[in-house]
């Protein structure tokens, strides 16, 4: 989170701007919360420009209890399409066929190349189709043109960008069928148009807030279907969700007044198109260390590349503890990647400064002349 936001909600954790209490301590129902809810909803349509057709939902719990309220709100066909790109888009499926029927419309490949060397080569993708792209074999998201109907589906799932694989879509396909996106890693890191979704959820611990809390906006016309919802409990239900204005039960005050804070920091900060500015400028640098080096490797295809995630291993294993020791000692934490993939990871989410970037790539650039390759 940004320093200046965690300053603000240590001022305010004992005395929150004079009132005498915590917002931790609140009531949910007092003027004060209401317009901290009411201005973080606002700021938040402000950054992300949504539109009025559109309700903004503050729901407790995170992305993981979405994969089981987007099917029990929103599956009238008993099928829900999905697309799978990684490690939480399976997550996601697994979850979904514990409800309804899932098919599958794309799944992440890899591409073979024929040579070993680090130029452009002649490859083949997993279904034997020519391409080109770099050695050693890269994973990447077949074009949504080439991704199969979703036929009857009740809607398409797609995960923005996957954390532990470091993969991030580079396209979005046009259906009659709503788009249900998971964007908790990405959500706020770049403009989007929120009218090409449907629902857009995010566990806010990644780009918003502390975990605990979790933004849904959901094009009004699909709140209806939640009236087919009946066995679900109204905590669970969309509409109901919206017309107690996130508010059914005591939702987590602290974090949804983090939350805001986060979104003024946002506004301060120039909005979503120099935020997203300086994420692709941030990841460039960590992307231009790993390619200029043979110390170092990445598996994703360039056209699939998170920002957000950059996942990467060393050409010598071996020396792995060494390289995160000394992270360490420059005061570099969190690079050992996800335990399902081993390896490292950066993460450049919103508030990291250039400054802990360039101190990531200049240590990167010292290892592998020094004692990497």
């Amino acid at each position: 989170m940004p320093e200046s936001v965690l300053a603000s909600l240590q001022r305010d954790l004992v005395d929150f701007r004079g009132r005498g209490l915590s917002v931790l301590e609140m009531s949910h129902r007092s003027p004060d919360f209401m317009d901290i809810a009411a201005k973080a909803e606002a700021d938040l349509r402000k950054l992300l420009l949504v539109p009025d057709d559109y309700a903004v939902l503050f729901m407790q719990g995170g992305a993981s209890s979405q994969f089981a309220l987007t099917v029990s709100n929103l599956d009238i066909n008993s099928h829900v399409a999905f697309a799978d790109t990684g490690y939480w888009s399976k997550k996601a499926i697994d979850v979904a066929r514990q409800f309804t029927n899932v098919s599958t419309v794309v799944s992440a490949s890899t591409l073979t190349c024929n040579s070993a060397s680090n130029n452009k080569s002649h490859c083949n993708d997993a279904a034997g189709n020519d391409s080109m792209a770099a050695t050693p074999p890269k994973l990447y998201v077949p074009a949504v043109e080439q991704w199969a109907d979703v036929g009857a589906a009740s809607y398409l799932h797609i995960t923005d960008n996957e954390t532990i694989d470091g993969v991030s879509l580079n396209g979005l396909p046009s259906l009659s069928a709503p788009l249900v996106v998971d964007m908790s890693s990405s959500i706020l890191s770049r403009p989007i148009d929120v009218s090409r979704y449907g629902v857009i959820y995010a566990g806010a611990q990644k780009n918003i807030g502390p975990a605990g809390i979790t933004v849904v906006i959901i094009r009004k016309n699909l709140l209806e279907r939640c009236a087919h919802a009946k066995a679900l409990a109204p905590v669970f239900n969309y509409q109901r969700v919206h017309d107690a204005q996130s508010m059914l039960n005591t939702p987590p005050t602290f974090a949804w007044y983090a939350a805001g804070l986060v979104f003024e920091w946002l506004l301060d900060e120039g909005g979503l198109d120099c935020i997203a500015a300086r994420n692709e400028r941030q990841a460039s640098w960590v992307y231009s260390a790993i390619d200029s080096s043979e110390a170092y490797i990445n598996n994703v295809h360039p056209d699939n590349r998170s920002i957000m995630n950059i996942v990467f291993s060393l050409s010598k294993p071996d020396r792995q503890d060494e390289f995160l020791e000394g992270c360490k000692q420059r005061g570099l934490v969190g690079l050992k990647g996800h335990k399902a993939v081993g390896g490292l990871r950066a993460s450049l989410y919103n508030a990291v400064p250039d400054d802990a970037v360039h101190a990531l790539v200049n240590y990167m650039n010292e290892f592998s002349e020094g004692r990497g390759a």
